[in-house]
């Protein structure tokens, strides 16, 4: 079965997803129920959401849709049809997250929480800012057209862009300010820098006068080079990117046979929870996997499927983001 599943491919019967129990249940009449648990269906299935949701949910949605605050009105169906692919990555992140045991606290139960506002340019005609400020993910569902994503792409220089990395790159600013308490925000500052600096000026900058020659020595982008949030969004991402896929290939199968890749001496064996385990086997899984995986996109003719250099600060970055993410799964 394939996350975004509504249907059992074999025999065509309804499906629907327990995003808690990550177990597919069968539907009928929209309802699911497995012993004395019951569930319906997210009253967003027609805009492809396969998600099941408590009885008393508000407004029969799920948790995933719950999270947007703001869509393109309903009589707005060619944005809405570009909201069916960015929801469908949104449920990506929102189950990774319930997957690390990050906190997900809705915007509205509280002023801050997490929360998205999927707007659309091409409806609106007016520039939308994709962006994050008190705890609200905005994102232009103009992103979902392929064309125009890859233009921009092109033209800033980018050599990956997709909406499940803006949605990781955003909320990787709403968990800075959730996850780094008063007793870890000097070691972040170590490592990252002091996030105090002017944001608008290091913006200014950035684009006036781009990243430095050397920034690959130092970090995992050339965004990340704009400002201390940015920093810190662009690894917490690439965190999310690399856990994620290990997670995705360990809950399939795909393992590396040191004997058939002479790659190295023992066997390389992904696991889906990284998060007892020191950064570094997460690391090192991720140099060998990666390697693999860019191999087959270029079998296919593709790019790689993860173009980037971990250096030897941006592997310091990502184990304090790693430290984050398993201290705040043993505090729950």
């Amino acid at each position: 079965m394939f996350l975004d599943q509504l249907q059992c491919p074999g025999c065509g019967a309804e499906l629907a997803f327990d995003a808690v129990g990550r177990q597919f249940h069968g539907v009928r009449d929209r309802k699911a129920a497995d012993g004395s648990t019951t569930w319906y269906t997210c009253s967003n299935r027609q805009w492809g959401c396969n998600w099941l949701v408590d009885e008393d949910a508000e407004a029969g949605r799920c948790l995933s849709c719950r999270l947007t605050r703001a869509r393109p009105d309903a009589g707005d169906t060619i944005a809405l049809e570009k909201l069916v692919h960015v929801e469908q990555a949104k449920r990506r992140l929102v189950l990774q997250l319930l997957d690390l045991g990050l906190p997900i606290e809705p915007w509205y139960a509280h002023d801050g929480g997490l929360g998205f506002d999927l707007l659309s340019s091409l409806s609106s005609g007016t520039p939308v800012m994709i962006g994050h400020a008190g705890g609200i993910v905005t994102l232009d569902l103009a992103e979902s057209l392929d064309d125009r994503r890859e233009a921009l792409r092109v033209a800033l220089g980018e050599p990956y862009r997709t909406i499940l990395g803006h949605l990781r790159h955003e909320v990787g600013h709403y968990y800075q300010g959730v996850l780094v308490d008063e007793q870890s925000w000097a070691g972040c500052r170590e490592i990252f820098g002091d996030e105090r600096a002017d944001y608008q000026a290091a913006v200014d900058r950035h684009y006036r006068r781009g990243a430095p020659s050397d920034w690959h020595t130092s970090y995992i982008s050339q965004y990340a080079t704009m400002h201390p949030w940015e920093d810190f969004a662009e690894t917490f991402a690439h965190y999310l990117h690399i856990s994620g896929t290990l997670a995705t290939a360990a809950a399939i199968g795909i393992q590396l046979d040191a004997s058939a890749t002479n790659l190295r001496d023992i066997d390389v064996v992904p696991l889906d929870d990284y998060r007892e385990q020191p950064v570094q086997r997460l690391l090192a899984d991720w140099d060998w996997m990666s390697q693999a995986f860019n191999r087959i996109n270029r079998s296919m003719g593709y790019g790689d499927l993860y173009p980037f250099e971990i250096a030897r600060p941006v592997r310091r970055k990502l184990a304090f983001v790693h430290d984050l993410v398993a201290t705040t799964a043993l505090s729950t």
